[in-house]
């Protein structure tokens, strides 16, 4: 991490350009001394085709973001940061290490190391993505090695309704998918555009489980990689990357 005796922290955030939730979820739990300042990639519908082609865009968007001398990229899109599979995260967050010159993390892989701090194996999930999505994301954990009870997609494409999602949107989709008795440990709310880091706290409340969203686990994930403390909701936050 930069020097910050000599300003104050900034954080560098890679987003599709129709993604209307990851600066302002981020800027919520964030100190008001560490700036967020986003880079953007072309995306309108979340469907293979397009994620993958936004991720052409990857590693110029770290670039540029490096220019502004930022000390840790994220790059904030969950299925497009997964939907090569393990191993293509962990490709993505080098070449993007390699582009801004400072530690970078994919939101997939920030995931799966938030499921493995927490220590977690069988999981339920819940997205708002079309069932080719949800078939790509229930692969990708099951090869990271996690047992996925379930997964709930809402059937959404166009990223522009996802984001119109609010967090009681993701409570109730939450409540309504998982059951008491799915002896899980932890519940997994999935896509960077959809607004759910203000449910996660009354979520854990009542299911008795921990609760990650992929917002959440990026936020975690690239402040322990800038060295930034951070007081993020739910179990989560308490945990050492």
């Amino acid at each position: 991490m930069s020097d910050q005796n000599s300003r104050n922290g900034r954080v560098g955030l890679i987003v599709p350009s129709s993604n209307t939730t990851v600066e302002p979820e981020f800027r919520a739990f964030l100190p008001n001394e560490v700036t967020v300042h986003g880079a953007r990639m072309a995306l309108e519908s979340v469907t293979v085709d397009e994620l993958d082609a936004m991720s052409d865009d990857a590693a110029r968007a770290a670039e540029l973001l490096g220019h502004a001398d930022v000390d840790a990229v994220a790059y904030a899109c969950t299925t497009g940061s997964l939907i090569h599979g393990p191993g293509f995260d962990a490709e993505l967050e080098e070449r993007l290490r390699e582009a801004a010159g400072v530690p970078a993390v994919a939101t997939a892989r920030s995931v799966v190391r938030a499921l493995k701090a927490l220590e977690a194996d069988r999981i339920a999930v819940a997205t708002p993505y079309t069932s080719e999505l949800d078939e790509k994301e229930r692969e990708f954990l099951a090869e990271s090695g996690f047992d996925v009870a379930s997964i709930d997609g809402r059937g959404l494409a166009a990223n522009t309704e996802i984001g119109a999602l609010t967090p009681d949107d993701a409570s109730r989709q939450v409540l309504e998918h998982v059951g008491s008795d799915d002896d899980l440990d932890a519940v997994f709310v999935s896509c960077t555009n959809y607004r759910s880091l203000a449910a996660i706290d009354a979520l854990e409340a009542k299911l008795g489980v921990p609760v990650i969203t992929s917002n959440g686990a990026t936020l975690w994930d690239v402040c322990g990689a800038a060295g930034f403390a951070v007081d993020g909701p739910g179990t989560l936050f308490g945990r050492d990357r």
